[in-house]
């Protein structure tokens, strides 16, 4: 008996859904992300208005002064959804994880030099408390914001900032225990140098405009702390005792990295819309990072001394220079 196989080719009879066709102008292939994301957003056949805030429906763009045309415009270059964005984390986090055992396992914690220890504990551990408030405006921004291209990375970076606490607090107890963390609570609700911070992530909790808050937090907060904090102090913190708290900070300095590829983009699009959303944008840039700069001082030189003004400045500078790249006009 003779068997004869033959390749059958079978043309779907539409490469996308009808939706996503439309916005790409004819009907072909379109990646997953943009299946997942584009006019996703709910906008019409709510029930009634929020009662708490009647003059907005339960989904509005008006929310925000910034206005768009097309708030899909605001897509994420890293083009995260949901499956993608958990295999990338799954991989930092396994990295993370092997960083964390390699120095457990190798001793390096009880043989850290004390006096970068405790630096690095004083400064660190009370920072997890500024990374569980940055969990918090995530969540704000992807509830309160309009369209699944700029809400769904919204809601990921704040869980990514509840993943930064976590770590913190493991570097917490590696170098040191149980009271040390006892320690950063009291110093963040009681020590001179942490209250100006305090106030400004405080203050972040009550911002009604949730893009005022992706600027504040997203844009300056986390542009001028990450650089200061993961690239400034980690620097002198390796070249007095070597790079054993580089190795328990790096799940922060790539999600950073990360992280700020979609940011710039962000603030791009929205920059190059209008001229009032790129003058907005400018001022509320200009008025954050001053705030951020003043409340951060302290901050830095607690863990730098007189070094910690000029390195406050470098890590500014750098959100400067990736503003004006972004379309901002800076005052500052």
């Amino acid at each position: 008996m003779q068997i004869d196989l033959r390749t059958v080719s079978i043309t779907p009879l539409r490469q996308t859904y009808n939706h996503i066709a439309e916005r790409l102008g004819a009907d072909k292939p379109a990646s997953r992300y943009i299946e997942g994301t584009m006019d996703v957003q709910a906008n019409a056949n709510f029930h009634y208005r929020p009662t708490w805030d009647p003059q907005h429906e339960l989904f509005d763009p008006r929310r925000t002064r910034i206005v768009m045309q097309d708030w899909y415009a605001l897509k994420d270059p890293r083009q995260l959804y949901y499956g993608t964005y958990t295999q990338a984390r799954a991989r930092m986090q396994e990295t993370a994880e092997a960083d964390f055992e390699f120095v457990e396992s190798r001793g390096l914690a009880e043989r850290f030099d004390d006096a970068a220890r405790r630096t690095a504990l004083d400064f660190y551990v009370p920072l997890r408390h500024v990374a569980w408030g940055a969990n918090m405006n995530g969540a704000y921004q992807c509830a309160y914001g309009y369209g699944t291209a700029i809400t769904q990375p919204c809601l990921y970076a704040g869980m990514d900032q509840l993943g930064i606490a976590q770590y913190l607090t493991r570097l917490g107890l590696l170098l040191g225990n149980q009271g040390d963390l006892e320690a950063g609570k009291h110093a963040w609700l009681n020590a001179p140098a942490w209250q100006g911070l305090r106030r400004l992530v405080e203050d972040t909790w009550v911002l009604k405009d949730w893009f005022e808050l992706f600027v504040a937090q997203n844009v300056v907060q986390d542009g001028v702390l990450f650089g200061l904090a993961y690239k400034e102090v980690d620097q002198a913190i390796s070249e007095k005792a070597g790079p054993t708290v580089s190795m328990l900070t790096r799940f922060q300095a790539e999600w950073f990295q990360d992280a700020s590829k979609w940011v710039d983009a962000v603030i791009k699009a929205a920059a190059s819309e209008s001229a009032d959303n790129q003058a907005l944008l400018s001022q509320w840039y200009g008025q954050w990072r001053a705030r951020v700069q003043e409340a951060l001082a302290p901050v830095a030189q607690l863990a730098l001394g007189e070094q910690g003004a000029q390195a406050l400045e470098r890590a500014a500078a750098a959100v400067d220079a990736r503003m004006v790249k972004a379309g901002l006009t800076l005052s500052v």
